[in-house]
């Protein structure tokens, strides 16, 4: 078990009543100004998918996902979503939607594998949001303009909840700071990636970091992506490859670099085949979703997930994602945590 105990922590909001306004503040605020930024709309979403239709998340490709089979179905195996990455760009394709709009959702997921922490879970509640783009739009230059607006529409939300909560001061940089993983490990090249987003952010405050999961010029990777959603094989302007990042804040309560949303470009049918043989995961391309993208009959989308619960932890100062969601917590957790003043439900 990993935790972190801020010296002197206390709830600025006073009491679970507050925090619980707060939270449905912050939810309410954010989506609105996100699907302003983006051009969303709002649809429902799957909590499970079948099993061998390639529609699950791998996440890092060693992620177990919960699965079961279904009684009224043969006892055909469904599995619990990591994600909606790629149900979403199916989705697109079901509406027809036409560049420049998109959609968001509620995700709501389980990944029983994670190492549970201040902010880590098993269960993980999302803003899953993906926009049907042009394949002239799959850049460097477009993937930093929506960078820019997600960043806004988090700004907005922290500036709108001052109002109601005046104890919760703004702090988030006028600007956010971009960098590829790349040019971080040459900066830092004795520090280990966590280490490197820990100086960056606490540097500049807000950073998006490009290029994540393609092999660096010391032979590692920044951090995992699995190889048949984002692109990060592509060359870019900078002549780098990748067209994907992590969106990080620095965390003063955590002293910690903080990740709040995922995302990039998705691949195109090159650049699904060129991952896919990286990864030794050839046999993907012969998978549902992977032959349907293959065969043209997907839209070329950007697209990413941002923590429901991570945004509002961090908008509201809070030590422990457990101040914000109910999940399930080890004993001698709630305990260290009640006794360091930080109450986890």
């Amino acid at each position: 078990m990993s935790l972190y105990l801020p010296e002197g922590y206390r709830n600025l909001l006073g009491s679970v009543e507050n925090t619980e306004k707060a939270i449905k503040a912050v939810k309410d605020m954010f989506q609105d100004n996100l699907s302003a930024q983006l051009a969303l709309l709002r649809v429902t979403a799957p909590m499970v998918v079948l099993s061998g239709t390639g529609l699950n998340d791998d996440l890092n490709g060693v992620e177990r996902p919960v699965a079961f089979p279904i009684k009224d179905m043969d006892e055909q195996r469904a599995e619990v979503v990591h994600s909606l990455a790629k149900w979403k760009r199916i989705k697109l394709a079901q509406m027809g939607v036409q560049p420049g709009r998109g959609i968001y959702t509620d995700m709501n997921a389980l990944r029983p594998d994670e190492e549970l922490d201040n902010i880590h879970s098993i269960y993980v509640d999302q803003w899953d949001w993906e926009k049907v783009i042009t394949r002239e739009q799959r850049t460097l230059a477009y993937l930093k303009k929506i960078v820019r607006r997600i960043y806004e529409a988090i700004k907005v939300t922290e500036n709108k909840l001052y109002v109601e909560f005046p104890q919760i001061e703004p702090m988030l940089p006028e600007d956010i700071f971009f960098i590829h993983s790349e040019e971080l490990l040459r900066q830092y090249p004795n520090l280990t990636p966590k280490e490197r987003e820990n100086a960056i952010a606490k540097k500049h405050k807000a950073v998006f970091i490009i290029g994540i999961g393609g092999e660096l010029s010391d032979g590692t990777v920044h951090d995992g992506r699995a190889a048949d959603y984002d692109d990060w094989t592509t060359r870019n302007e900078d002549g780098y490859e990748g067209l994907n990042g992590d969106l990080l804040l620095w965390n003063p309560i955590l002293g910690s670099a903080f990740e709040v949303s995922s995302m990039g470009i998705r691949v195109d049918e090159a650049a699904l085949l060129r991952q896919l043989k990286m990864r030794a995961e050839e046999w993907k391309a012969e998978l549902m979703y992977h032959r349907m993208l293959l065969d043209g009959e997907l839209p070329y989308t950007i697209g990413g997930g941002i923590g429901q619960s991570r945004l509002c932890m961090f908008l509201l100062r809070k030590a422990h994602i457990g101040e914000i969601q109910s999940s399930i917590w080890p004993d001698s957790m709630r305990q260290i945590c009640h006794e360091a003043g930080i109450d986890i439900v």
